[in-house]
């Protein structure tokens, strides 16, 4: 949360529209400045110093300076978002005397419409030859209306969200251990139950049917090769059974491993 004084002196950098191409995701960076970004169209997945944020269309997102950001999912198709590169400089004043803004972190606007028309405005004028201070009272104005945001129950379901983000993470690094939604609860000090409703808000599925997605997708690579039997692929990839190991692959692709790979492995080595 930034909490910031009109006393405090703010300059712009630099901002812009980001219009996805359906291909690539948000580079590692970490920058010197802060960065706020609005999403207007699509999902935004990104991660902050191991904080994983889902910036969903009308919601706002500020990185903090020094703090290492990146890109956890490719851009989706119909992703597009503002984004602004802005320095706060320090005050010899006391803030507690002045009149603040508090920016939280992650939220949703009251009136992202008018959100969306204050940065396009921004563009407009950063456009001109001339710079002015236009572009400081802008952003001020954006960071205004970014404090005029939802409520606890707001809070609470980006606070899922994110329970949700980590579990996904976690399968995808440890869907080769006996990893399951107890597992994930436990190891993200939650209730179990609350982690499988939000997961499934989130995500649209299972705590278990991910997992098994995740696992089939895996094994999908492992039978492009001979290199290994279909017991240890089913090992590898979390299965303590070869049988259910059939079964949940059948489930999950139409195909049986063997039927899969006859029809699949030739199409790949000759792309």
């Amino acid at each position: 949360m930034l909490n910031l004084s009109i006393i405090h002196p703010i300059k712009v950098q630099n901002g812009g529209l980001f219009i996805s191409r359906g291909m690539g995701r948000h580079p590692a960076r970490k920058l010197n400045s802060w960065e706020v970004i609005f999403v207007e169209k699509g999902t935004l997945t990104i991660e902050e110093e191991g904080q994983l944020f889902k910036v969903s269309a009308g919601q706002s997102l500020l990185l903090w300076p020094q703090r290492r950001h990146v890109g956890v999912e490719d851009f989706p198709a119909d992703l597009k978002f503002y984004w602004l590169h802005f320095e706060v400089q320090e005050s010899s004043l006391p803030v507690e005397s002045t009149l603040t803004l508090t920016v939280p972190q992650h939220t949703t606007p009251e009136d992202p419409q008018y959100v969306i028309s204050l940065f396009r405005q921004f563009l407009s004028e950063q456009e001109k030859l001339t710079r002015s201070v236009a572009l400081e009272l802008i952003l001020l104005l954006i960071l205004q209306q970014i404090t005029l945001t939802g409520s606890a129950e707001t809070q609470q379901d980006d606070r899922g969200v994110s329970f949700a983000w980590k579990a996904q993470q976690l399968i995808r690094t440890q869907y080769h251990l006996p990893v399951s939604t107890a597992t994930l609860a436990r190891e993200l000090h939650c209730n179990a139950d609350y982690l499988g409703r939000v997961y499934r808000r989130t995500f649209h599925l299972t705590l278990t049917e991910a997992i098994h997605r995740q696992r089939v997708r895996t094994a999908e690579k492992f039978l492009l090769s001979d290199a290994c039997s279909l017991k240890e692929i089913a090992t590898l990839c979390g299965f303590s059974d070869v049988g259910y190991f059939r079964k949940i692959f059948r489930k999950h692709t139409g195909l049986t491993p063997a039927v899969w790979k006859r029809r699949y492995c030739k199409e790949h080595i000759n792309s």
